[in-house]
């Protein structure tokens, strides 16, 4: 039972393994930013997750929380983390906004007073000002 075990961890390794660096490979390769959030948020994250069942498999059950733990963290970390970085490489201009098929970003922003210029935050556009000037 342990040949079997071991056979399918290490399928199970070398598939994260591909992933992680089919990741790596889109970070070099991708043109823009958006394409690159993808390979770093997506094949990653399956890479680790492939990574984690494989451990699991070898693992005693007493030690499965902590896996679970580590793997519940990855999926909620990544998605967040990819959308701060897709909304500040926007706002920065590091998106080329003509290859977007649908931009339901500038909507929002339009809709907020936020042009997608500047410094990012909408600072002074359609809010109360902060620090010394609210005061005054």
């Amino acid at each position: 039972m342990t040949a079997v075990l071991d056979v399918v961890t290490a399928v199970l390794y070398l598939t994260g393994a591909l992933f992680c660096l089919l990741g790596a490979l889109g970070l070099l390769r991708f043109p823009d930013t958006v394409s690159r959030l993808h390979a770093a948020a997506k094949a990653q994250t399956l890479g680790l997750l492939f990574i984690l069942v494989g451990t699991a498999v070898q693992m005693a059950p007493s030690y499965a929380p902590v896996v679970l733990l580590v793997a519940l963290f990855q999926l909620l970390t990544a998605p967040i983390t990819s959308q701060i970085i897709g909304r500040t490489a926007y706002r920065t201009h590091g998106v080329e906004r003509r290859l977007l098929i649908r931009d339901e970003l500038a909507d929002r922003l339009a809709g907020e007073g936020d042009s997608g210029g500047g410094d990012g935050d909408g600072a002074g556009r359609d809010r109360p000002p902060r620090g010394e000037d609210a005061e005054r």
